[in-house]
């Protein structure tokens, strides 16, 4: 029976990483030695994301590379907020915030390794949508 599910991203620094996620999401530091660094919220200690250096022995070498066909999801209270935080940092936006049909709001960007980062909040399905999928 799983526990616990932690996401790992290989990363080319470790630092500028764990500035993206801290700076943007607001997770905070719960292990850093120089071949990984834990985060978590600051709300939630079950929430957690690991970084490690994409070169280091830990990794096999077929797994040492850019990521892609992935995304990470972060589920937040108000994903504009995040939005706006986003902006001020300068970061690379792929959508902006819209919302989406199955009753999310979201923007799309990236961190500093090109990993696909989806910030959402819950806002109102579409009514086709709780039809088609509910019935309703």
């Amino acid at each position: 029976m799983v526990s616990r599910i932690v996401t790992a991203i290989y990363v080319n620094d470790l630092n500028l990483s764990k500035k993206f996620y801290c700076d943007l999401l607001g997770l905070e530091k719960t292990f850093e030695a120089d071949w990984i660094v834990q985060l978590t919220s600051p709300i939630n200690k079950d929430i957690n994301l690991t970084l490690q250096p994409v070169n280091d022995q830990l990794i096999p070498l077929d797994f040492q590379k850019q990521p892609q066909g992935f995304s990470v999801a972060f589920v937040v209270n108000n994903c504009d907020e995040i939005y706006a935080k986003a902006l001020s940092l300068n970061l690379n936006i792929v959508q902006k915030p819209m919302n989406e049909i199955y009753g999310q709001r979201r923007f799309l960007t990236t961190d500093p390794d090109g990993v696909l980062v989806d910030i959402s909040s819950e806002c109102e399905p579409s009514p086709e949508f709780m039809e088609k999928y509910f019935g309703a």
